[in-house]
């Protein structure tokens, strides 16, 4: 099977992903909710930085749950439109 390349929406969505699942991450460390997501750090590291842009569904469910966000409120913050450049 061949992987699609990804496309910009792809690594916008990707980069939003990190972003909220950093915020929900709050003051605790990025072992505590690896350990508790049952992932490695470094899958963390590179989910919360959008260097894993698109994670399996499992992965996003165990960190949500890790940091007790809920997968509606997850996939609303997804739904957002990358902001414009310049746009007010």
């Amino acid at each position: 099977m061949v992987r699609q390349p990804l496309t910009q929406s792809d690594r916008d969505r990707g980069e939003r992903l990190g972003e909220a699942l950093r915020q929900a991450r709050g003051p605790r460390s990025m072992v505590q909710v690896a350990t508790a997501a049952g992932i490695s750090v470094e899958t963390l590291r590179k989910i919360e930085r959008g260097r894993i842009p698109t994670p399996a569904f499992f992965t996003v469910a165990a960190l949500a749950d890790a940091v007790g966000l809920s997968l509606d409120a997850l996939c609303r913050h997804l739904e957002q439109q990358p902001r414009q450049a310049g746009a007010a």
